[in-house]
């Protein structure tokens, strides 16, 4: 169970590397399934349900989905926004995890507020039986674990490891493994430094940084030149970035480059954590606001 298949990056130019996550699994994608590794197999040890929560077009909420059609789990997912129950057979992310067997619950937006409360954790036991409950985004201690998986000693001769952050499980994993010459550097789809004290709580380790100006907006928002980017990424490398993630990472990466803040010598690996089912729920977006849509 949870065998990486490859363990190959992809060489962009002699300065900066791809390390394809995405590539591990076809639905469990990238971060997502080092998030749910240990997870799955402390989940398996006492529990037949997993409950988790997510927005109209997680990765998480369908990853788990997925997770819990291949291992055997019964799977609930609390959805953000009362109003999307009735728009499931045109949400793609939604309609996955469907598929997969995924009990969706809709709920508003301030009740979501309040989902990590102790009480509200207590109703959904009560409505739903014995549960094995994933936070948002998947990250928790044994996430961290996971994560802490993806690098190799191969991955020791890089001066500089990136990554997008959402809610900081996945960096936080690679600031505990790194080597010691290493500087891990993250940036984040979300406004605001509260993330630090997400990170904090997992690490002790002083080697990394958060580069705050690439979230174009915040969480889930992009313009045209951030389409334009990553249209041109896939064109000239035939590797697709994600909007909302990878892609605000590569271009911050390529900004910083040209603004000099590396050094001309130094090995850059960029960490590629999936998140590809996002593109299509973005293009309903971007079609319906008459935008270039990503290819």
């Amino acid at each position: 169970m949870f065998q990486i298949k490859f363990n190959k990056n992809l060489s962009i130019d002699n300065q900066v590397f791809i390390k394809p996550e995405y590539l591990i699994h076809p639905y469990i994608s990238g971060n997502k399934y080092r998030k749910l590794k240990y997870n799955i197999i402390s989940a398996k040890e006492t529990h037949h349900t997993l409950l988790t929560f997510g927005g109209a077009f997680s990765n998480h909420l369908a990853a788990v989905a997925s997770a819990g059609k291949e291992f055997g789990f019964k799977t609930i997912g609390i959805v953000r926004g009362e109003e999307l129950e009735s728009k499931v057979d045109v949400n793609p992310t939604l309609r996955y995890a469907k598929k997969c067997g995924m009990h969706l619950k809709f709920i508003t937006r301030n009740q979501y507020k309040h989902k990590a409360d102790i009480n509200f954790i207590s109703d959904l036991e009560q409505e739903f039986g014995d549960l094995y409950v994933i936070p948002e985004g998947g990250t928790n201690a044994l996430a961290v674990k996971g994560c802490e998986e993806i690098l190799t000693k191969e991955d020791h001769q890089f001066d500089y490891v990136c990554c997008s952050v959402g809610t900081g499980g996945t960096i936080s994993g690679l600031i505990n493994s790194a080597a010691s010459h290493q500087k891990i550097i993250g940036f984040p789809a979300l406004k605001g430094d509260f993330l630090k004290e997400e990170i904090t709580k997992f690490v002790t380790y002083k080697n990394w940084e958060l580069q705050t100006d690439y979230h174009f907006g915040g969480y889930a928002k992009i313009n045209d030149e951030l389409i334009g980017f990553i249209n041109q990424f896939k064109h000239l490398y035939d590797i697709p970035l994600d909007p909302v993630y990878t892609g605000k990472m590569m271009y911050g990466i390529y900004d910083l480059i040209e603004k000099g803040y590396f050094p001309k010598d130094a090995k850059i690996l960029a960490i590629h954590t999936g998140g590809l089912q996002g593109i299509e729920g973005m293009n309903l977006k971007l079609k319906q606001q008459k935008k270039p849509l990503i290819v």
